[in-house]
């Protein structure tokens, strides 16, 4: 899929938009995702490549993307990427990244002023970073009558109050601005809302935590009509991954957990149906997960 390209596909009542900020080659594929050696990468080169590995370099592909959902009269973004203009000293793929989320929302028909709800399935500096913009040297939030959807464990870790100093540990200085710049201001301006354990939207649209790659990562669950997805977030980096449940990313803080939480989730989609749409995943952006035996694999992938 092309750059600043939408694709849109409904999910019973529920119209879905992928709004594709960029896609490309990321980081080496072995980095990626530890626990799968370079032999996996290749038996699996025909499902991977070349929207997920570019056996070449052996690099992995992966999409910066917002989803859009229309929902009962309201308008659902889920995940706002990196934002514009951001000090990131520790990832030179998002550092003052020039991107135009608003530009590309608007192309779609979709307005600043119209969104209703933001979902943040976690917070994460390529998931927030659209939150808020720069106005005038102040960071405001970008969806100004939106209700922005928090995970509480979230905003608890990665905020100033958290554990050990807050700002996750205070491990790593991208995570404080992250939180300064992309999540305190929607705080100041009365616009968040934490919620922990599970959180209905509408009659449709359900979150419920599915944590490991970050404290309060969640899932967003679609039922409308006898039909299901499920916006999963980084909890799969990679379709290697619906292969391999158990192998968690480098990104994960708690791998195990993150594996427990994975295998969860694709179990319930392979059972019920339900369409998994992650965060990052190139290509067609959405696929179905069938049993095979005790295992899962890739089946069709959105239109």
């Amino acid at each position: 899929m092309a750059e600043d390209s939408v694709q849109r596909f409904v999910i019973g009542d529920v119209e879905v938009l992928r709004i594709v900020e960029w896609q490309g080659p990321f980081v080496p594929a072995p980095d990626l995702v530890p626990g799968v050696g370079p032999e996996l990468w290749k038996e699996y080169e025909e499902q991977l490549a070349p929207d997920h590995w570019e056996p070449g370099s052996d690099r992995a592909v992966a999409a910066m993307q917002t989803w859009v959902l229309r929902s009962g009269g309201r308008t659902v973004l889920v995940d706002t990427g990196v934002g514009r203009g951001r000090e990131r000293p520790g990832n030179p793929l998002f550092h003052q990244r020039q991107g135009d989320l608003p530009g590309l929302l608007e192309r779609a028909g979709v307005r600043t002023g119209d969104v209703d709800v933001v979902v943040n399935t976690h917070i994460h500096a390529d998931h927030v970073g659209w939150n808020t913009h720069d106005a005038g040297g102040a960071w405001v939030p970008t969806f100004p009558d939106a209700q922005y959807l928090l995970p509480a464990p979230d905003d608890l870790h990665f905020g100033p109050e958290g554990g050990y100093g807050g700002y996750g540990g205070g491990e790593r200085v991208d995570e404080r601005l992250v939180y300064e710049d992309s999540v305190a201001p929607v705080h100041r301006a009365g616009l968040a809302v934490r919620w922990e354990g599970e959180h209905r939207i509408d009659e449709h649209l359900t979150l419920e935590a599915a944590p490991g790659h970050t404290p309060g990562s969640s899932v967003l669950r679609v039922a409308s009509r006898g039909e299901r997805a499920a916006f999963v977030g980084d909890l799969l980096h990679n379709p290697v991954q619906i292969l391999h449940p158990e192998c968690s990313s480098c990104f994960c803080l708690d791998p195990r957990q993150a594996a427990r939480s994975r295998r969860r989730v694709l179990e319930r989609a392979a059972d019920q149906g339900e369409l998994v749409i992650p965060a990052h995943f190139g290509g067609g952006g959405a696929v179905e997960v069938r049993r095979v035996g005790g295992r899962f694999s890739l089946g069709r992938w959105a239109a």
